[in-house]
């Protein structure tokens, strides 16, 4: 997974017109960590966080956790409870004994 992310990066930085001297320097990073994240080493999220800001990613970043996330099982639960109660209203009600 890190040798992808970091081949990602790399394709970015040169697709940006970014050497590995100028985009270090910019994120204020040393190159030696650039190379090492571009080789899939190990690398701190610190420094991800710093390449991703300078090369215009900040959406990349935030997709990353999102603010709210719902799972299909909590949206399914929600919608269920919103039709219960617009049927309560006086209409037949799934288990309504009734006859």
């Amino acid at each position: 997974m890190l040798k992808e992310l970091g081949a990602r990066l790399a394709r970015i930085r040169k697709q940006q017109g970014f050497s590995q001297t100028e985009l270090a320097e910019e994120a204020g990073l040393g190159v030696a960590t650039l190379r090492r994240i571009e080789a899939g080493q190990d690398s701190q999220m610190a420094s991800w966080l710093k390449l991703l800001k300078t090369l215009g990613m900040v959406s990349a970043i935030e997709a990353l956790l999102p603010e709210e996330v719902r799972s299909p099982m909590a949206e399914a639960r929600a919608e269920a409870g919103r039709r219960k109660k617009t049927n309560t209203a006086g209409g037949l009600v799934w288990g309504d004994e009734r006859s």
